[in-house]
């Protein structure tokens, strides 16, 4: 009588062998983090950007409203001078607002950079991973099907 095939232990062995890079997964996680931190420093120079124009903006509207609430001598420069603050503030705000426009076309164009440099780090880092896990698996298989006769 032939002797039956235990193939519990070869199972066995083929689990206890299967590959588990833990490396492939700490290179993510690197390349992950990084792409953050960097998506961060973006949005962090952004956002000072944004809060200097900001801040400028106010402090040139409190000064000319400062000029505006003057004591006129005729009644006249009143309405002069409210017109001038109006045009005046048209004209900053088409400046400021052409301002937040880079800010944002730049912050827009960082993130695609960092986003394809990104993925074509996690790209390589997974072709590695698998063809690492491959090469493992067909060798454990080898070993498996060698055991198994």
């Amino acid at each position: 009588m032939a002797k039956a095939q235990d193939f519990t232990g070869v199972m066995k062995d083929m689990m206890g062998s299967f590959p588990v890079d833990t490396k492939a997964m700490e290179d993510a996680f690197k390349t992950t983090a990084t792409m953050n931190e960097k998506l961060s420093g973006v949005a962090l120079e952004a956002a000072e950007k944004s809060t200097e124009i900001s801040a400028k903006w106010t402090k040139d509207t409190l000064s000319k409203l400062a000029d505006m609430s003057k004591a006129k001598a005729e009644p006249a420069d009143y309405a002069k001078s409210i017109t001038d603050f109006a045009s005046a503030q048209a004209e900053v705000a088409a400046e400021n607002m052409a301002a937040f426009a880079e800010i944002a076309k730049k912050v827009q164009m960082d993130t695609v950079e960092l986003m394809m440099a990104a993925g074509k780090d996690l790209s390589e880092d997974a072709t590695a991973a698998v063809k690492k896990a491959t090469d493992e698996l067909t060798a454990n298989a080898k070993k498996a099907t060698a055991a198994a006769k």
